[in-house]
């Protein structure tokens, strides 16, 4: 049986520095990217296909982008129906680019950025945050989080999955080097059955979690 060919390096392809907005309402527009090393901006593909796992996922949803970098992750939601977005911050040049692409995209009364770091924001203010309405929440760290910081990942995303209300959706993006099996919950082993649905688009690893009451973390 010949072997299946790996999947297309997706999320490493060409020399990619100008953003844009891959779908709805804001789609084809582009956002500010000024080539700080310290932010990795996700390449547009890997973005798409993202949307293409969480696609009953946005709308009306409170998008939460905890590691936002330009910004480019709750933006999309927002192009794609979110009603709200929380942008989370910590490196102070790089939170004023997404308050740019913010302005950029005229859609100040949807967003609210805190220039904090994730790791204590979701510690202090996740907790209380309104739970009236299912949260689409993104974690997409610098990968090296998920090595040096392995545990503070491991708690962040489990807190995460304890907050959230029921219906809302976790995606996670991390390189090979994460176990997912580190997180509460299972890994869905198909199409039919509960769990993280773990998508490879090398090097970065996809991971997307959906709350419902059988699948709540204890």
């Amino acid at each position: 049986m010949s072997r299946p060919k790996p999947q297309r390096d997706i999320a490493s392809e060409g020399t990619e520095t100008e953003l844009r907005i891959v779908g709805g309402r804001f789609r084809g527009r582009k956002l500010l990217y000024h080539g700080d090393p310290v932010t990795r901006p996700m390449k547009h593909r890997v973005r798409e296909a993202i949307f293409n796992l969480v696609t009953s996922d946005v709308a009306g949803r409170h998008a939460l982008d905890l590691f936002a970098g330009t910004g480019a992750l709750g933006l999309e939601a927002l192009s794609r129906g979110a009603a709200f977005t929380t942008f989370i911050e910590r490196h102070i040049p790089t939170a004023k680019v997404v308050r740019e692409n913010i302005a950029r995209l005229e859609v100040e009364d949807q967003c609210e950025l805190k220039e904090a770091s994730a790791f204590v924001w979701v510690k202090r203010d996740l907790p209380k945050l309104a739970k009236d309405t299912p949260w689409l929440v993104f974690v997409s760290p610098p990968y090296a989080f998920f090595v040096d910081r392995e545990q503070e990942m491991v708690d962040l995303i489990t807190s995460v999955m304890e907050h959230a209300p029921l219906e809302s959706a976790v995606v996670v993006e991390s390189d090979d080097r994460f176990d997912f099996n580190l997180l509460p919950g299972t890994i869905k082993q198909d199409r039919y059955s509960e769990g993280w649905d773990i998508r490879p688009y090398l090097p970065a690893m996809v991971g997307v979690w959906r709350k419902r009451e059988e699948e709540a973390p204890a």
